[in-house]
């Protein structure tokens, strides 16, 4: 196993790990759009995308984005993505993933990393069992019609 900081040549292999993240949430497969959202995050630099290999094939991802806590002054990371193609799943890559994402964290000396995920979705246990904690705090989210 692998986990290597994406740039601009990896690409090729985000895309279909991408397509199938957003296919797992219940959007339509469209590569096309998936490779120009993903290219501009690589060419603007405004995410960092950490992707797993199992010997030279990519099976996954995690997208981080930069954010801040205006209360604490510090920066902070919001982790939109993590997917693990289902046929690796159980093995060791979305905790090597993750923890990949707190070192680079721990490194950057950030205060921390947000996520968001479906109160349905069995990662959460992953989670959990990697020191994340449930913030009990309301969220709300405004959507532009």
């Amino acid at each position: 196993m692998t986990i290597l900081k994406a740039n601009y040549t990896h690409l090729d292999q985000i895309v279909p790990l991408f397509d199938a993240y957003r296919v797992f949430y219940r959007q339509v497969s469209n590569p096309e759009a998936a490779r120009q959202f993903i290219k501009a995050r690589l060419e603007t630099q405004d995410t960092i995308i950490l992707i797993a290999f199992a010997e030279n094939k990519p099976v996954g991802f995690t997208q981080l984005f930069h954010s801040f806590s205006s209360v604490s002054m510090q920066p902070l990371f919001i982790l939109n993505d993590l997917y693990v193609d289902s046929n690796y799943r159980k093995q060791g890559f979305g905790v090597a993933l993750l923890n990949e994402a707190k070192k680079l964290c721990i490194n950057l000396d950030y205060k921390g990393i947000a996520l968001q995920t479906e109160t349905t979705n069995p990662a959460q246990k992953l989670y959990e069992s990697l020191d994340w904690k449930i913030d009990k705090d309301l969220q709300y989210f405004w959507t532009n019609q």
